[in-house]
């Protein structure tokens, strides 16, 4: 393949003990990675130093698995909450990006508006929040609910969530806070906005008692893939993490997504899609596969099958038998784009119950990929240069060692065709990413620019 001159972005996907459901029983492990901050630490630092765009938290604000023969036998059930840890870590790392996931359903958007601005400057401009609407009955009942929101409901919900956070995040100019001790002048009164919010959810008055973010405001990531998460991501996404099973059904969502922005006066370089990829890296295909199948032979079948009811829309499995196919099922309440991958899967591959868990056990529907340096370089530059995605979340099979092979094995390949970088080219998370700094609208407006979003995709900073 030709040398891009584009080069992609990439995140480091950290969760816990690594990404397959089996991982914290590898002999190379953290097994107590969930509550180990040092191990996180080690982490976002060896990323650091490879150059990553960012680190990404996903997050769940319950006990992620109901079946407890289940949840007994995996390292899903321990862990930090996010905003906590990336806080601690932003002290120890300079440069890399701080991401984390926090839900519209089961928050408030003042909260998280002032949690995201408030890491932002204690980074340095580092921040970007993974806006959720969660799917689990589970995390419904821990905040007061039996039943989870309907879907449609949940993303309309979202919809003017983010709005409230982005305009509470507009409460001060770049140079409100003058600081004047001769004069006494603290801030200039022109220059702070009430957003004075009252809407069908939220009725939020504001201002936000933390300052304009250093790089304008923390960057906005999502990761619906629904037709409702679609146009959720096209109006307010500056980054996309999503799942695809074949660059078929990449390309044909890049395709989408980025088709969708200029109704909403955005330009395609101004959300950056990543889909998720694990890949196990081996010197030859052969070593590859020998550490795949390590992995899959410590999955036990009570985890595997319950892995699979809970990414399906938390249908019970348990009657079936195991290497029979799936049933036909009725459209889940939870993450709906998921269940038709896997569904189409299993359908265009023939797959029992237990082939699809074994297949899901590292990747839960993200792509997939086992070979050489060389092999999982091909396949990264094809989807980024032939029009599926812009950059990729790297989802580590086990931590340490699974993200130590990208580093040491597939970076030196990507760099030698130059697809991606040696050196950070600025500080902040907008930097990176290659997102252009807002410019405050009520700047703009004094500026003659007026407020259109056009007007927030300035030159970068």
């Amino acid at each position: 393949m030709v040398s891009s001159t584009r080069q992609f972005k990439l995140g480091a996907f950290l969760m816990q003990t690594g990404h397959h459901i089996a991982a914290w029983r590898h002999p190379g492990a953290q097994a107590d990675a969930g509550v180990n901050f040092r191990h996180y630490v080690e982490l976002a630092q060896k990323a650091e130093a490879a150059k990553f765009d960012a680190i990404f938290l996903a997050d769940s604000v319950g006990v992620r698995n109901s079946d407890l023969a289940s949840l007994s036998r995996t390292a899903r059930s321990d862990h930090f909450e996010p905003l906590t840890l990336l806080s601690a870590i932003a002290a120890l790392t300079d440069r890399i990006g701080l991401i984390a996931t926090v839900s519209t359903s089961f928050n408030e958007p003042f909260n998280v508006a002032r949690k995201f601005a408030s890491l932002d400057q204690i980074s340095g401009g580092r921040s970007g929040w993974n806006l959720v609407t969660s799917s689990g009955t589970g995390e419904a009942q821990n905040f007061n609910r039996d039943e989870h929101f309907e879907h449609a409901l949940r993303y309309e919900r979202a919809a003017e969530f983010h709005d409230v956070v982005k305009g509470l995040w507009d409460s001060w100019e770049d140079d409100s806070f003058v600081r004047d001790k001769e004069s006494g002048q603290y801030f200039a009164e022109d220059k702070l906005h009430v957003l004075g919010h009252k809407g069908k959810h939220f009725s939020v008055r504001g201002p936000l008692n933390v300052a304009r973010s250093p790089q304008g405001r923390p960057v906005v990531v999502q990761a619906g893939a629904s037709e409702a998460g679609r146009d959720l991501a096209a109006r307010t996404a500056e980054v996309i993490f999503v799942a695809h099973q074949t660059f078929d059904e990449a390309k044909a969502f890049y395709a989408d997504i980025k088709d969708r922005l200029p109704k909403h006066g955005r330009h395609p370089d101004d959300v950056k899609i990543m889909p998720g990829i694990f890949p196990v890296v081996g010197r030859t295909q052969a070593e590859a596969e020998e550490k795949f199948e390590q992995l899959q032979a410590l999955v036990h079948p009570v985890v595997g099958l319950s892995l699979l009811s809970n990414v399906i829309g938390g249908f019970d499995l348990s009657g079936l038998p195991v290497d029979g196919p799936l049933p036909a099922l009725p459209e889940t309440n939870g993450p709906k784009s998921r269940q038709r991958l896997l569904l189409d899967l299993a359908r265009r591959e023939n797959l029992s119950i237990r082939e699809l868990y074994l297949r899901i056990a590292g990747a839960r529907g993200h792509q997939q990929v086992v070979g050489t340096p060389a092999s999982i370089a091909d396949q990264l530059q094809q989807w980024f240069e032939e029009g599926g995605a812009d950059g990729f979340n790297i989802m580590a099979p086990w931590f340490p060692g699974g993200l130590d092979d990208f580093i040491t094995l597939v970076l030196p390949e990507l760099r030698r065709r130059g697809l991606f970088r040696t050196e950070y080219e600025g500080r902040t998370l907008r930097d990176h990413l290659g997102l252009r700094r807002p410019v405050h609208p009520a700047s703009a407006a004094r500026l003659g620019r007026g407020a259109q979003p056009v007007a927030e995709r300035q030159a970068r900073t």
